[in-house]
Protein backbone atom coordinates (compact mmCIF):
# COMPACT_ATOMS: atom_id res chain seq x y z
CA UNK A 1 0.00 0.00 0.00
CA UNK A 2 1.30 3.49 -0.97
CA UNK A 3 2.06 5.71 2.17
CA UNK A 4 0.03 8.49 1.21
CA UNK A 5 -2.65 5.92 0.78
CA UNK A 6 -1.83 4.16 4.68
CA UNK A 7 -2.10 7.87 6.04
CA UNK A 8 -5.05 8.73 4.63
CA UNK A 9 -6.69 5.34 6.13
CA UNK A 10 -5.05 6.42 9.68
CA UNK A 11 -6.34 9.63 9.33
CA UNK A 12 -9.75 9.18 8.32
CA UNK A 13 -9.90 6.45 10.82
CA UNK A 14 -9.41 8.64 13.66
CA UNK A 15 -11.78 10.95 12.23
CA UNK A 16 -9.97 13.50 10.88
CA UNK A 17 -11.47 16.68 8.44
CA UNK A 18 -8.82 17.61 6.18
CA UNK A 19 -10.92 20.40 4.93
CA UNK A 20 -12.04 24.11 5.95
CA UNK A 21 -14.83 25.94 5.80
CA UNK A 22 -16.51 28.00 2.58
CA UNK A 23 -14.86 31.03 4.66
CA UNK A 24 -11.60 29.24 5.89
CA UNK A 25 -13.14 28.14 9.08
CA UNK A 26 -11.75 25.44 11.36
CA UNK A 27 -13.96 22.32 11.02
CA UNK A 28 -15.54 21.45 14.67
CA UNK A 29 -16.72 17.91 14.78
CA UNK A 30 -20.84 16.90 15.46
CA UNK A 31 -19.69 14.84 18.49
CA UNK A 32 -19.38 18.57 19.93
CA UNK A 33 -23.02 19.64 19.22
CA UNK A 34 -24.38 19.10 22.62
CA UNK A 35 -27.69 20.02 24.07
CA UNK A 36 -28.63 19.75 27.67
CA UNK A 37 -32.17 17.76 28.53
CA UNK A 38 -33.31 20.85 29.96
CA UNK A 39 -32.07 22.71 26.52
CA UNK A 40 -34.39 20.10 24.96
CA UNK A 41 -37.32 21.05 26.85
CA UNK A 42 -37.19 24.51 26.09
CA UNK A 43 -37.10 23.89 22.81
CA UNK A 44 -40.20 21.90 22.80
CA UNK A 45 -41.84 24.27 24.63
CA UNK A 46 -41.35 26.47 21.69
CA UNK A 47 -43.52 24.58 19.21
CA UNK A 48 -41.04 26.21 16.45
CA UNK A 49 -41.99 25.55 12.77
CA UNK A 50 -39.30 25.10 9.93
CA UNK A 51 -38.53 24.66 6.56
CA UNK A 52 -36.25 22.24 4.61
CA UNK A 53 -35.31 24.89 1.05
CA UNK A 54 -33.36 22.13 -1.21
CA UNK A 55 -30.92 22.98 -4.28
CA UNK A 56 -32.45 19.00 -5.64
CA UNK A 57 -34.61 16.82 -4.04
CA UNK A 58 -34.68 13.98 -6.44
CA UNK A 59 -31.26 12.44 -5.19
CA UNK A 60 -29.85 9.75 -2.38
CA UNK A 61 -27.95 12.18 -0.85
CA UNK A 62 -30.82 15.10 -0.49
CA UNK A 63 -32.95 12.34 0.52
CA UNK A 64 -31.26 11.16 3.44
CA UNK A 65 -30.22 14.80 4.53
CA UNK A 66 -34.26 15.98 4.59
CA UNK A 67 -34.48 12.25 6.74
CA UNK A 68 -31.78 13.25 9.30
CA UNK A 69 -33.50 16.55 9.86
CA UNK A 70 -36.93 15.85 9.79
CA UNK A 71 -36.21 12.89 12.44
CA UNK A 72 -34.24 15.09 14.55
CA UNK A 73 -36.87 18.20 14.20
CA UNK A 74 -39.25 15.30 15.16
CA UNK A 75 -37.61 14.17 18.64
CA UNK A 76 -37.11 18.14 19.39
CA UNK A 77 -41.02 18.97 18.47
CA UNK A 78 -40.53 21.13 15.81
CA UNK A 79 -42.65 21.43 12.52
CA UNK A 80 -41.94 20.86 9.38
CA UNK A 81 -43.65 23.09 7.36
CA UNK A 82 -42.41 23.48 3.91
CA UNK A 83 -39.78 20.81 2.07
CA UNK A 84 -39.08 22.18 -1.11
CA UNK A 85 -36.94 21.36 -4.40
CA UNK A 86 -35.64 24.04 -6.72
CA UNK A 87 -34.56 21.45 -9.42
CA UNK A 88 -30.53 23.92 -9.59
CA UNK A 89 -32.63 26.52 -10.76
CA UNK A 90 -31.16 29.66 -8.13
CA UNK A 91 -34.05 32.16 -9.38
CA UNK A 92 -36.75 29.67 -8.21
CA UNK A 93 -35.02 29.13 -5.25
CA UNK A 94 -35.30 32.88 -4.51
CA UNK A 95 -39.23 31.84 -5.04
CA UNK A 96 -39.29 29.40 -2.82
CA UNK A 97 -37.57 31.10 0.50
CA UNK A 98 -40.05 34.32 -0.73
CA UNK A 99 -43.09 31.48 -0.33
CA UNK A 100 -41.74 30.03 3.24
CA UNK A 101 -41.34 33.80 4.69
CA UNK A 102 -45.29 33.55 4.08
CA UNK A 103 -45.67 30.63 6.78
CA UNK A 104 -43.52 32.88 9.06
CA UNK A 105 -41.03 29.93 9.68
CA UNK A 106 -38.64 29.77 13.00
CA UNK A 107 -36.27 27.94 11.00
CA UNK A 108 -34.71 27.58 7.56
CA UNK A 109 -32.25 24.79 6.76
CA UNK A 110 -31.05 25.35 3.15
CA UNK A 111 -28.57 24.36 0.62
CA UNK A 112 -28.22 27.63 -1.24
CA UNK A 113 -28.28 26.79 -5.21
CA UNK A 114 -25.95 29.80 -6.54
CA UNK A 115 -24.25 32.21 -3.63
CA UNK A 116 -24.57 35.42 -5.22
CA UNK A 117 -27.84 34.98 -6.77
CA UNK A 118 -29.98 33.90 -3.44
CA UNK A 119 -28.24 36.13 -0.98
CA UNK A 120 -30.25 38.84 -0.79
CA UNK A 121 -33.19 36.39 0.28
CA UNK A 122 -31.61 34.69 2.71
CA UNK A 123 -30.48 38.01 4.06
CA UNK A 124 -34.39 39.24 3.93
CA UNK A 125 -35.21 36.40 5.93
CA UNK A 126 -32.41 36.68 8.63
CA UNK A 127 -33.86 40.34 8.92
CA UNK A 128 -37.16 38.60 9.76
CA UNK A 129 -35.56 36.76 12.50
CA UNK A 130 -35.56 33.72 10.89
CA UNK A 131 -32.61 31.38 12.32
CA UNK A 132 -30.92 30.14 9.43
CA UNK A 133 -28.59 26.83 9.15
CA UNK A 134 -26.86 26.22 5.64
CA UNK A 135 -25.97 23.17 3.88
CA UNK A 136 -22.53 22.90 2.13
CA UNK A 137 -22.79 26.48 0.83
CA UNK A 138 -23.36 29.67 2.44
CA UNK A 139 -24.58 32.75 0.64
CA UNK A 140 -22.11 35.43 -0.59
CA UNK A 141 -21.48 38.37 2.69
CA UNK A 142 -23.06 36.85 5.16
CA UNK A 143 -21.57 36.22 8.28
CA UNK A 144 -21.94 33.11 10.42
CA UNK A 145 -22.89 34.24 14.08
CA UNK A 146 -24.80 37.41 12.92
CA UNK A 147 -26.83 36.13 10.08
CA UNK A 148 -26.85 32.66 10.15
CA UNK A 149 -26.19 29.79 12.82
CA UNK A 150 -23.78 27.30 11.08
CA UNK A 151 -23.21 25.47 7.94
CA UNK A 152 -22.85 21.50 7.99
CA UNK A 153 -20.86 20.20 5.59
CA UNK A 154 -19.18 16.38 4.82
CA UNK A 155 -15.32 16.62 4.54
CA UNK A 156 -15.30 17.40 0.58
CA UNK A 157 -11.97 18.05 0.97
CA UNK A 158 -11.04 14.78 2.52
CA UNK A 159 -13.21 12.79 -0.16
CA UNK A 160 -11.67 14.40 -3.41
CA UNK A 161 -8.15 13.38 -1.14
CA UNK A 162 -9.82 9.80 -0.55
CA UNK A 163 -11.26 9.14 -4.23
CA UNK A 164 -7.82 10.39 -5.59
CA UNK A 165 -5.95 7.74 -3.35
CA UNK A 166 -8.10 5.05 -4.66
CA UNK A 167 -8.14 6.17 -8.30
CA UNK A 168 -4.20 5.61 -7.32
CA UNK A 169 -4.34 1.97 -5.84
CA UNK A 170 -6.69 0.82 -8.58
CA UNK A 171 -4.16 2.23 -11.57
CA UNK A 172 -1.16 0.83 -9.27
CA UNK A 173 0.15 4.57 -9.72
CA UNK A 174 0.41 4.97 -13.25
CA UNK A 175 -1.97 6.06 -16.41
CA UNK A 176 -3.58 8.62 -17.97
CA UNK A 177 -6.71 10.14 -16.34
CA UNK A 178 -9.81 12.23 -17.72
CA UNK A 179 -11.41 14.53 -15.20
CA UNK A 180 -14.99 15.75 -15.18
CA UNK A 181 -15.37 18.58 -13.10
CA UNK A 182 -18.97 20.96 -11.52
CA UNK A 183 -18.43 24.31 -13.79
CA UNK A 184 -20.73 25.81 -11.10
CA UNK A 185 -19.73 28.31 -8.23
CA UNK A 186 -20.43 25.58 -5.61
CA UNK A 187 -18.02 25.56 -2.84
CA UNK A 188 -18.19 21.67 -1.61
CA UNK A 189 -17.86 20.45 -5.75
CA UNK A 190 -14.78 23.45 -5.87
CA UNK A 191 -12.90 21.11 -2.87
CA UNK A 192 -13.29 18.12 -4.46
CA UNK A 193 -12.10 19.11 -7.42
CA UNK A 194 -8.87 20.73 -5.97
CA UNK A 195 -8.07 17.63 -3.45
CA UNK A 196 -8.21 15.52 -5.81
CA UNK A 197 -5.96 17.32 -8.01
CA UNK A 198 -3.25 18.30 -5.63
CA UNK A 199 -3.51 14.72 -4.54
CA UNK A 200 -3.00 13.18 -7.53
CA UNK A 201 -0.21 16.37 -8.12
CA UNK A 202 1.61 15.52 -5.37
CA UNK A 203 1.39 11.80 -4.50
CA UNK A 204 1.50 10.14 -7.96
CA UNK A 205 3.98 12.00 -10.64
CA UNK A 206 2.83 8.44 -12.99
CA UNK A 207 -0.21 9.66 -13.29
CA UNK A 208 -1.40 12.18 -15.41
CA UNK A 209 -4.90 13.96 -16.32
CA UNK A 210 -4.88 14.88 -19.88
CA UNK A 211 -8.01 16.47 -20.08
CA UNK A 212 -10.66 18.13 -17.82
CA UNK A 213 -14.03 18.86 -18.81
CA UNK A 214 -17.15 20.80 -16.72
CA UNK A 215 -20.83 20.14 -16.19
CA UNK A 216 -23.17 22.29 -16.29
CA UNK A 217 -26.64 20.39 -15.84
CA UNK A 218 -29.52 20.17 -15.10
CA UNK A 219 -28.91 16.36 -16.89
CA UNK A 220 -25.27 15.89 -15.40
CA UNK A 221 -25.59 11.80 -16.62
CA UNK A 222 -25.90 12.49 -19.84
CA UNK A 223 -24.10 15.86 -20.07
CA UNK A 224 -21.07 13.63 -18.66
CA UNK A 225 -21.26 10.59 -20.84
CA UNK A 226 -21.20 13.01 -23.56
CA UNK A 227 -17.87 14.24 -22.15
CA UNK A 228 -16.32 11.18 -20.92
CA UNK A 229 -16.98 9.65 -24.92
CA UNK A 230 -14.99 12.57 -26.50
CA UNK A 231 -12.23 12.09 -23.95
CA UNK A 232 -12.11 8.32 -24.57
CA UNK A 233 -12.00 8.72 -28.21
CA UNK A 234 -9.34 11.23 -27.74
CA UNK A 235 -7.08 9.59 -25.51
CA UNK A 236 -5.95 6.24 -24.12
CA UNK A 237 -7.67 6.52 -20.77
CA UNK A 238 -7.18 4.32 -17.61
CA UNK A 239 -9.53 6.30 -15.62
CA UNK A 240 -11.97 8.52 -15.27
CA UNK A 241 -12.88 10.62 -12.14
CA UNK A 242 -16.16 12.36 -11.52
CA UNK A 243 -17.60 14.90 -9.27
CA UNK A 244 -20.23 13.18 -8.15
CA UNK A 245 -21.88 9.83 -8.28
CA UNK A 246 -24.61 10.85 -11.06
CA UNK A 247 -21.77 12.32 -13.51
CA UNK A 248 -19.97 8.92 -12.50
CA UNK A 249 -23.32 7.16 -14.20
CA UNK A 250 -22.65 8.98 -17.22
CA UNK A 251 -18.92 8.18 -17.64
CA UNK A 252 -20.01 4.39 -17.00
CA UNK A 253 -22.40 4.28 -19.42
CA UNK A 254 -19.44 5.89 -21.88
CA UNK A 255 -16.73 3.38 -20.89
CA UNK A 256 -19.80 0.76 -21.82
CA UNK A 257 -20.46 1.83 -25.14
CA UNK A 258 -16.90 2.64 -26.10
CA UNK A 259 -16.15 -1.21 -24.76
CA UNK A 260 -14.02 0.10 -22.02
CA UNK A 261 -14.49 -2.40 -19.78
CA UNK A 262 -10.94 -2.08 -18.20
CA UNK A 263 -11.70 2.12 -17.64
CA UNK A 264 -11.22 2.66 -13.91
CA UNK A 265 -13.90 5.52 -12.27
CA UNK A 266 -13.81 6.87 -8.82
CA UNK A 267 -16.26 9.58 -7.49
CA UNK A 268 -17.88 11.26 -4.47
CA UNK A 269 -20.91 10.37 -3.23
CA UNK A 270 -22.64 6.96 -2.04
CA UNK A 271 -25.52 7.05 -4.28
CA UNK A 272 -27.24 3.57 -5.33
CA UNK A 273 -26.33 2.94 -8.74
CA UNK A 274 -22.47 3.56 -7.98
CA UNK A 275 -22.79 1.34 -5.27
CA UNK A 276 -24.11 -1.12 -7.15
CA UNK A 277 -21.14 -1.07 -9.93
CA UNK A 278 -18.75 -1.15 -6.62
CA UNK A 279 -20.40 -4.03 -5.30
CA UNK A 280 -20.39 -6.51 -8.22
CA UNK A 281 -16.84 -5.43 -9.34
CA UNK A 282 -18.01 -2.80 -12.08
CA UNK A 283 -16.05 -0.26 -13.38
CA UNK A 284 -16.17 2.26 -10.02
CA UNK A 285 -13.15 1.17 -7.89
CA UNK A 286 -14.52 3.16 -4.68
CA UNK A 287 -15.59 6.29 -4.06
CA UNK A 288 -15.17 8.90 -1.13
CA UNK A 289 -18.66 9.18 0.57
CA UNK A 290 -20.06 11.91 2.78
CA UNK A 291 -22.55 10.91 5.51
CA UNK A 292 -26.14 12.82 4.58
CA UNK A 293 -28.38 11.54 7.31
CA UNK A 294 -25.64 12.61 10.39
CA UNK A 295 -25.31 16.08 8.01
CA UNK A 296 -29.19 16.45 8.66
CA UNK A 297 -29.66 15.73 12.59
CA UNK A 298 -26.39 18.09 12.80
CA UNK A 299 -28.57 20.63 10.83
CA UNK A 300 -31.19 20.34 13.15
CA UNK A 301 -28.90 20.45 16.19
CA UNK A 302 -27.65 23.78 15.34
CA UNK A 303 -31.72 25.25 14.32
CA UNK A 304 -32.04 24.29 18.17
CA UNK A 305 -29.10 26.74 19.17
CA UNK A 306 -30.08 29.08 17.07
CA UNK A 307 -33.87 29.12 18.80
CA UNK A 308 -31.71 29.18 22.13
CA UNK A 309 -29.62 31.83 21.13
CA UNK A 310 -26.58 29.42 21.84
CA UNK A 311 -23.45 30.48 20.78
CA UNK A 312 -22.79 27.87 17.81
CA UNK A 313 -19.93 27.22 16.24
CA UNK A 314 -19.27 28.50 12.11
CA UNK A 315 -18.80 25.29 10.45
CA UNK A 316 -19.39 21.57 11.34
CA UNK A 317 -17.76 19.00 9.36
CA UNK A 318 -18.12 14.85 9.40
CA UNK A 319 -15.26 12.86 8.48
CA UNK A 320 -14.77 11.61 4.43
CA UNK A 321 -16.03 7.91 4.50
CA UNK A 322 -13.28 5.80 1.95
CA UNK A 323 -15.57 2.85 0.24
CA UNK A 324 -14.31 0.36 -1.46
CA UNK A 325 -15.86 -3.27 -2.76
CA UNK A 326 -15.06 -4.90 0.84
CA UNK A 327 -16.80 -2.23 2.65
CA UNK A 328 -19.28 -1.10 0.53
CA UNK A 329 -22.53 -2.74 2.89
CA UNK A 330 -21.28 -1.60 6.00
CA UNK A 331 -20.78 2.35 4.66
CA UNK A 332 -23.98 2.04 3.11
CA UNK A 333 -25.77 1.76 6.90
CA UNK A 334 -23.37 4.44 7.41
CA UNK A 335 -24.52 6.56 4.94
CA UNK A 336 -28.38 6.54 5.39
CA UNK A 337 -28.83 4.88 8.84
CA UNK A 338 -31.11 2.03 7.01
CA UNK A 339 -30.03 -1.61 5.68
CA UNK A 340 -28.77 -1.86 2.03
CA UNK A 341 -31.15 -2.73 -0.02
CA UNK A 342 -31.65 -5.85 -1.70
CA UNK A 343 -30.42 -5.62 -5.02
CA UNK A 344 -27.32 -4.16 -3.03
CA UNK A 345 -26.98 -7.05 -1.07
CA UNK A 346 -27.58 -9.45 -3.70
CA UNK A 347 -24.99 -7.22 -5.94
CA UNK A 348 -22.32 -7.54 -3.06
CA UNK A 349 -22.71 -11.59 -2.96
CA UNK A 350 -22.27 -12.05 -7.03
CA UNK A 351 -19.43 -10.12 -6.60
CA UNK A 352 -17.83 -11.77 -3.89
CA UNK A 353 -18.65 -15.31 -5.83
CA UNK A 354 -16.53 -13.66 -9.09
CA UNK A 355 -13.80 -12.49 -7.28
CA UNK A 356 -13.51 -16.20 -5.27
CA UNK A 357 -13.91 -18.09 -8.95
CA UNK A 358 -11.47 -15.92 -9.88
CA UNK A 359 -8.85 -16.59 -7.47
CA UNK A 360 -9.60 -20.65 -7.83
CA UNK A 361 -9.22 -20.45 -11.58
CA UNK A 362 -5.13 -21.71 -12.40
CA UNK A 363 -3.36 -18.83 -14.61
CA UNK A 364 -3.24 -19.89 -18.22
Amino acid sequence: MPLAHALLLLALSENKVLGTGPNGEPPTPPIRLELTPEELEAVRAMHATAGIVMHYGGNDWSQAQIAGLTTEFDAMGIDVVSITDTGFDPQQQVEDIVHLLDKHPDIIVSIPTDPVVTAATYRQAASQGVKLVFMDNVPRGLKAGEDYVSVVSADNFGNGVASAHLMAQALDGTGAIGVIRHEADFFVTRQRHDAFKQTIAENYPEIEIVEERGIHGPDFAAEAQQLAAEMLARHDLSGIWAIWDVPAEGAIAAARAAGRNDLVVTTIDLGLNVALEIARGGLVFGLGAQRPFDQGVAEAELAAYGLLEKPAPAYVALPALPVTKVSVLEAWEAVYHKPPPPELRDAAAAGAGKLQRQLMTPPT
